[in-house]
C-alpha cells in the first residue's frame, strides 16, 4: 500500500457509476440521479417483514450520496469504505480502502514528485549550442506543429497469405479474413506477423497493425503488436497515431443508435463474424480525446455505447478511461467480463444475452 495518497485527486479521478458497479449496487437512474435500496451494510434491517423503501440517492455527475432510511452520507470514497465496512473517519482505514480502488481502477494518486531544477550553468550553454548549430547549417527540423498525422498512404501490402493457419486457429472465417483484408506477411517491418490494414474514419487506409502470431516470441524489443512509425517525406514529417483513429469506424452505419467498443482488433473480428458490425476498437487500454471525439460523431444524441472491455486489471482501466471521456456525451452501459475473459471468449448465445 503506498504511503502517500491524494484523497482529493483520487475522488475526482473515481467514476461513481463504476464505483457502483464494482460494489455490484443496483440503482434506478433517472438523469444524474440514481436512487434505490441502501446497499450499505450497516443500514438497519426490517423486522416486522414490511418492505423495504427506496431512500438511498446518488448525484452521478458529482459523486455525492445520501440515505434518508440510516441518515448517512457523503462522497464517493466515503460510499466505498462504508461498502468495505471502514470507518470514513478512521484515516487508515480510508487510506487502505483508497489504495484498493486506485489498483482496482488502474488510477494513480501518488505524491508529484518534484521537478528537477535544471542547473542554471548548464541551461544557457547547452540552448547556446543548440542554437548556434542550428544556425550554422540553415536547417529547420521539422516539428509536431507542421507534421502530418495519420496521412493517407499510396501503397497496399501486397502477397499477403490470408490462409496462414494462425488466423484460423483464433476461430475467423474466409469471410471475416476478406473483410478486415488479413493476412501474413513474409517480408519488410511486419515480417512473420499478420497485417491487420488501419482505416481512418473516412475508409483511407493510414497504415497497418502487426500481430506475432506466436506469443512465446513477444519481448521489450518484439512487442505483440507493431504499429507505424514516424518518418519524414519532402521536409514533412509524417506521424502515426493510434490515439487519433477507432479501428473498424468507417465500416459503422452511422448514425448508429448502439455501439459497442471493445480494446482490441481481434474482439472486432469475432463480434463482427458474430453479427455485431457496430463494433470499434481503442487498440489499447485507454480512450484517448480524440477517440471519443469519433464515438460521438458516429452515433446518435441517445444512444447507447457498450464498453465490452477485457476482465482484467488493463480492462477495468479501460472502462474508466471511457466513462471519462464519453460518459458526459453518450449513455454508457460496461459490460464488465469475469476475470480472464475476453469478448472473444464469448460465444453467440452469451453475447445475445448481453448485447440484445
Amino acid at each position: 500500500m503506498p504511503a502517500w495518497i491524494d484523497f482529493k485527486e483520487l475522488r475526482a479521478k473515481l467514476v461513481p457509476t463504476l464505483v457502483l458497479s464494482h460494489y455490484r449496487i443496483q440503482l434506478k437512474v433517472k438523469g444524474d440521479q440514481a436512487t434505490g435500496l441502501c446497499p450499505l451494510p450497516s443500514h438497519p434491517q426490517r423486522t416486522d417483514g414490511s418492505n423495504r423503501t427506496a431512500s438511498f440517492s446518488i448525484n452521478l455527475t458529482r459523486g455525492v450520496w445520501q440515505c434518508f432510511g440510516c441518515k448517512r452520507s457523503g462522497n464517493i470514497l466515503d460510499l466505498a469504505c462504508h461498502m468495505e465496512k471502514a470507518d470514513p473517519k478512521d484515516g487508515t482505514a480510508v487510506r487502505t480502502v483508497a489504495a484498493r480502488l486506485a489498483a482496482a481502477f488502474g488510477l494513480d494518486s501518488r505524491a508529484p514528485q518534484p521537478k528537477q531544477k535544471q542547473q542554471a550553468h548548464e541551461a544557457p550553454a547547452a540552448r547556446g549550442k543548440a542554437a548556434g548549430s542550428a544556425a550554422s547549417v540553415g536547417h529547420v527540423q521539422p516539428t509536431e506543429s507542421t507534421a502530418i498525422v495519420n496521412p493517407k498512404l499510396d501503397f497496399e501490402l501486397k502477397g499477403l497469405d490470408p490462409e496462414h493457419p494462425y488466423l484460423k486457429e483464433r476461430g475467423l472465417t474466409d469471410d471475416t479474413i476478406r473483410t478486415f483484408g488479413l493476412g501474413f506477411s513474409t517480408r519488410g517491418m511486419l515480417k512473420n506477423r499478420v497485417a491487420i490494414p488501419l482505416h481512418n474514419e473516412h475508409g483511407e487506409l493510414v497504415g497497418y497493425a502487426g500481430r506475432l502470431t506466436k506469443d512465446a516470441g513477444i519481448s521489450e524489443h518484439n512487442p505483440k503488436y507493431r504499429f507505424p512509425g514516424d518518418r519524414e517525406r519532402d521536409g514533412r514529417k509524417l506521424l502515426f497515431r493510434k490515439s487519433h483513429l477507432l479501428f473498424n469506424a468507417h465500416r459503422v452505419a452511422r448514425p448508429c443508435d448502439k455501439l459497442i467498443v471493445v480494446e482490441g482488433f481481434f474482439s472486432v473480428f469475432w463480434l463482427t463474424q458474430c453479427g455485431y458490425t457496430d463494433v470499434v476498437a481503442l487498440m489499447g487500454s485507454d480512450c484517448s480525446p480524440e477517440q471519443a471525439e469519433h464515438i460521438a460523431d458516429i452515433t446518435k444524441d441517445d444512444a447507447i455505447v457498450y464498453f465490452l472491455t477485457d476482465g482484467d486489471e488493463a480492462g477495468n482501466a479501460c472502462a474508466v478511461s471511457l466513462f471519462r471521456e464519453v460518459g458526459w456525451q453518450r449513455r454508457c452501459l460496461w459490460l464488465k467480463l469475469e476475470d480472464g475473459k475476453q469478448p472473444t471468449d464469448l460465444t453467440e448465445l452469451h453475447l445475445s444475452l448481453l448485447l440484445d
